[in-house]
């Protein structure tokens, strides 16, 4: 405890870094304000009986991600999800597309498009909000059918989530950690004390299992998150050997590095992509009053083929995404260019080779773990635990908060260091998700 103590005040010293975290909670509470601020002519007491008397499904997954201001009609609704979907078709323009591909090796390039996302995000909340008022919020609940109020309710929506978009870049670039990241993690823990209180309250209640149950819930949900923390963690190091040169009487290279080849390159990417289209049943069965019982079947989050697909869905992304992240004939050039090689292989094709080969054996039971994390919730809910309570046992929720504040943990440990302070940790072992490669470090 003294030392815990003695790192946070180690960390208030250090002026820049108790700037960055003021001004991060500052931005991060301006956000959940926001969240809580309905549009107007929205009656927010019928939208909070609506929301108790049909909580569940597919709103309640989505809610989420905005810490319930999907389900409160808030004007940060859409939250910054319209930005992530504009960044992500980015990114995959930026794989097939050449041109793309190009200006993302420019420092203008990368700007252009950073602003052609911002333009894109634009465009998808153009069709998302329509979207979200007409199948969300009640008709009883707003004047749906008065097209002044349905205008401004979309130029609302719209700059609510540009306004998001500039929190979160402003917190990447004054505050501590990624903003973007940041912003989705205090959406989702947002809801978590309220979600533990709900199954405390049923635990301890009549026929609830009582304290023992809960307690094991809870280790199990710790063994869980460490599970996680293995995950996001995990490398395979390659070793790495550069050549040394001599210049004058300068003796430069000749060091021994490593290439850290990560268990789980993808991220969360998959689970997300993975989740976009098993969710595309749930949309269609709510166009129906009596959903035939096929479709229900692939609707159910419950239900053994929904799980067996978004399963087998997140292994297949996960391969996809590991090879569209890490490219080992980029990774063997840059090697060959700085003067560097694997030792007992060849660069250039078997060097690429032989990175490739290590990447597919560490990918499988990355991709296999992903995957079970992406069902857990489900089994968690098998179990009696509620919904709530279930979706911080697994799934997107969980690997964006461990590997969000892994991230913004190792930024503050990386400040006490730099100023000759303690880390966190007496190991200093906190690593990030955002490593360097040998080739890039040396030379």
């Amino acid at each position: 405890m003294k030392n815990l103590i003695d790192t946070i005040k180690n960390i208030w010293r250090i002026e820049e870094l108790r700037k960055r975290i003021l001004i991060t909670l500052g931005l991060l509470l301006v956000y959940r304000i926001g969240s809580f601020i309905v549009l107007p002519g929205v009656d927010s007491a019928v939208m909070a009986k609506e929301q108790a008397s049909g909580g569940g499904g597919l709103v309640e997954i989505l809610s989420i991600f905005t810490g319930g201001a999907f389900t409160r009609a808030s004007i940060f609704a859409l939250g910054i999800m319209p930005y992530i979907s504009a960044s992500i078709i980015m990114q995959l323009a930026g794989i097939a597309v050449p041109a793309v591909q190009k200006l993302q090796k420019e420092e203008s390039g990368r700007r252009r498009i950073n602003q052609w996302t911002r333009y894109l995000t634009i465009a998808i909340c153009m069709f998302q909000a329509p979207g979200y008022i007409f199948t969300t919020i009640d008709p009883k609940a707003a004047p749906l059918d008065d097209s002044f109020w349905l205008g401004t309710s979309l130029v609302i929506l719209t700059a609510s989530t540009l306004f998001v978009m500039w929190l979160g870049e402003r917190i990447t670039e004054r505050g501590l950690g990624n903003g973007i990241s940041l912003i989705i993690m205090i959406g989702i823990l947002a809801r978590f004390p309220q979600s533990f209180a709900q199954e405390v309250v049923g635990r301890m209640g009549p026929g609830g299992g009582g304290l023992v149950l809960l307690l094991v819930e809870v280790v199990l949900w710790v063994l869980i998150i460490a599970g996680c923390i293995l995950l996001v963690q995990g490398t395979r190091r390659i070793p790495v050997q550069f050549a040394k040169r001599v210049q004058g009487n300068k003796q430069y290279g000749g060091v021994r590095n490593y290439i850290p080849l990560k268990v789980n390159a993808a991220g969360v990417m998959p689970i997300i992509f993975a989740q976009a289209i098993v969710l595309i049943p749930m949309y269609i069965a709510q166009a129906f009053d009596q959903p035939p019982m096929w479709l229900q079947n692939l609707a159910s989050n419950q239900g053994w083929f929904y799980n067996i697909m978004l399963f087998l869905m997140v292994v297949a992304f996960t391969y996809f995404y590991t090879a569209i992240t890490v490219n080992p004939n980029q990774l063997a050039d840059d090697m060959k260019r700085n003067g560097g090689f694997i030792p007992g292989v060849k660069p250039g094709k078997q060097t690429a080779g032989h990175i490739d080969e290590l990447l597919s054996r560490i990918t499988l039971p990355g991709a296999v773990f992903l995957g079970l994390i992406a069902i857990l919730p489900t089994f968690a809910e098998g179990m009696g635990i509620k919904q709530g309570f279930a979706q911080y046992f697994g799934g997107t929720s969980l690997l964006i908060m461990v590997g969000v504040l892994l991230d913004t943990l190792q930024q503050i440990e990386s400040h006490l260091l730099m100023r000759h302070y303690d880390g966190l940790m007496k190991s200093g072992r906190i690593k990030g998700r955002n490593q360097g490669a040998a080739y890039g470090m040396a030379g």
